[in-house]
C-alpha cells in the first residue's frame, strides 16, 4: 500500500512506525539495517526475531520488486544485549519509478522507530581488480549520479562525514582487514557501460551500484548516523571481460552469505556496545 507519493513523507514514516510498534510490541528500536544483495542472512545471526511483518502491510512500503531482496520488516532482540534491531528487508530502488520518497521511506521509518544508527548494505560492482567477488568494503563516501535528491524544497543538509568515521572505526575493530571506498550510485536498472565505469573511476569512485546514496542522504536528514557496507559481487563493466548478469550478483551473494552474516552481526553488536 504505497501512499508515500500523496502524503507528507515524514507523516507517512510516523504512521509506519506506529504500525511497527503496535504489531511488534517493540516501542523503540535502537538500530536499523537495510539488507541488500548478499546480506540477508545477517538477520538470523543477530538474535531472535520478535516480529515479522510483510512490508506491504505497512504504510508507504510495498513488496520488493527484485529477486534476492526480502519482503519483511523484522524486529530482532539482539543476542547479548537488551537492544532491538529493525531489519528492513523491503528496499525500494530508484529505477522502480515509484519516486524518491518511496526510496527514502525505509530510513525515515527507522528514525521514526527510534533508531539512532542505520547500516546500509548493498551488492555492487567493484572498480578495483584486487577486490574479488565476495569482498566486503566499507563505504567512505558517495557520488550521486541519479540526478535526484530525497530532500524537497529549501532543505540544506551537510553531507560531510556522511558515512560515519566513528562507525567505520568500530567495524574495523571487528575486522581490521576491511578496506573502504567511494560508492557511485547510478540510476539503473541497466548496468553501467565500460565508459561510464571509467568515468566513475576518474571521478574517484571505487564501487558502482543502484542504491544507498539517496537513502544515506535521507538518513542524514532524519538524524541517523550511517554505516555503509558494500559486497563486491562482480567486477564492474570493462574491468572484467565477462558480461554482467543479475544471476552473477545473486550467486556471489549466496557464496559470501555465511561470512557476511557473521561479520554484520558482530559489527552491529559492537555498535550497540559503544
Amino acid at each position: 500500500m504505497d501512499t508515500a507519493r500523496a502524503d507528507d513523507p515524514l507523516e507517512v514514516a510516523d504512521r509506519s512506525a506506529r504500525v511497527i510498534a503496535e504489531r511488534s510490541g517493540i516501542a523503540h528500536h535502537d538500530i536499523a539495517l537495510v539488507l541488500g544483495s548478499g546480506w540477508g542472512g545477517a538477520a538470523a545471526e543477530l538474535g531472535e526475531a520478535v516480529s515479522e511483518i510483510p512490508a506491504e502491510e505497512i504504510p508507504g512500503f510495498s513488496a520488493p520488486a527484485v529477486a534476492g531482496h526480502g519482503g519483511r520488516i523484522t524486529s530482532i532482540a539482539v543476542t547479548g544485549t537488551e537492544r532491538h534491531a529493525l531489519v528492513l528487508g523491503a528496499r525500494t530502488h530508484f529505477y522502480e519509478d515509484r519516486g524518491v520518497r518511496a526510496v527514502a521511506h525505509a530510513v525515515r521509518t527507522a528514525a521514526a522507530c527510534g533508531a539512532s544508527t542505520v547500516v546500509l548494505t548493498n551488492g555492487c560492482g567493484g572498480l578495483r581488480p584486487e577486490w574479488a567477488p565476495g569482498t566486503p568494503v566499507l563505504i567512505s563516501d558517495h557520488i550521486n549520479l541519479t540526478g535526484a535528491s530525497p530532500l524537497e524544497g529549501a532543505t540544506f543538509v551537510d553531507l560531510t562525514d556522511l558515512y560515519s568515521t566513528r562507525l567505520r572505526a568500530l567495524a574495523r575493530e571487528v575486522d581490521p582487514s576491511l578496506d573502504e571506498g567511494v560508492y557511485v550510485q547510478f540510476r539503473g536498472p541497466h548496468y553501467e557501460t565500460p565508459a561510464e565505469v571509467q568515468m566513475a573511476r576518474r571521478m574517484g569512485g571505487d564501487l558502482v551500484g543502484m542504491s544507498t546514496a539517496l537513502e544515506a542522504i535521507a538518513a542524514r536528514h532524519a538524524g541517523l548516523e550511517i554505516l555503509g557496507l558494500s559486497l563486491v559481487t562482480n567486477p564492474a563493466a570493462g574491468i572484467s571481460p565477462t558480461p554482467l548478469s543479475h544471476e552473477e550478483v545473486l550467486e556471489a551473494g549466496r557464496d559470501a552469505a555465511p561470512r557476511l552474516a557473521t561479520l554484520l552481526a558482530a559489527i552491529t553488536r559492537r555498535i550497540l556496545e559503544d
